[in-house]
């Protein structure tokens, strides 16, 4: 059974940085397409970016230049180094995975079937 945990969430000031880090356990990490994604209050679900088992990435169009994701298939991890936020930024921020992977981009959350329990951002002006 695959599990994810995110870590790393805070409170920080517009303009600062944080760096999220999601630890997978159970399964294939290294065959699986992994996403981050946030929700705000009373908004869907957004698309933050996604990373293939290959190395592909896409990152949506709001935080493209600011947020950078890695990811390390020897310790089963997927991190996202969120640089400049904003306070539109704030969100509780999910890492999900795609178990069945794939090689196209998969920007919606239900293209993904394991997520996270979400760690909270919180950026203040």
């Amino acid at each position: 059974q695959v599990q994810l945990v995110e870590s790393g969430g805070g409170l920080v000031q517009a303009g600062g940085s944080l760096r999220l880090s999601c630890a997978a356990s159970g399964g294939t990490f290294s065959r699986y397409v992994m996403g981050w994604f946030r929700q705000a209050p009373g908004k869907e679900r957004e698309f933050v970016g996604m990373f293939g088992p290959r190395g592909a990435t896409y990152y949506a169009d709001s935080v493209k230049g600011r947020f950078t994701g890695s990811r390390d298939n020897a310790a089963n991890t997927v991190d996202l180094q969120m640089n400049s936020l904003k306070p539109e930024d704030t969100a509780v921020y999910c890492c999900a995975a795609r178990t069945r992977g794939g090689s196209i981009l998969y920007s919606s959350p239900s293209e993904y079937d394991v997520w996270g329990q979400g760690t909270q951002v919180t950026v203040s002006s």
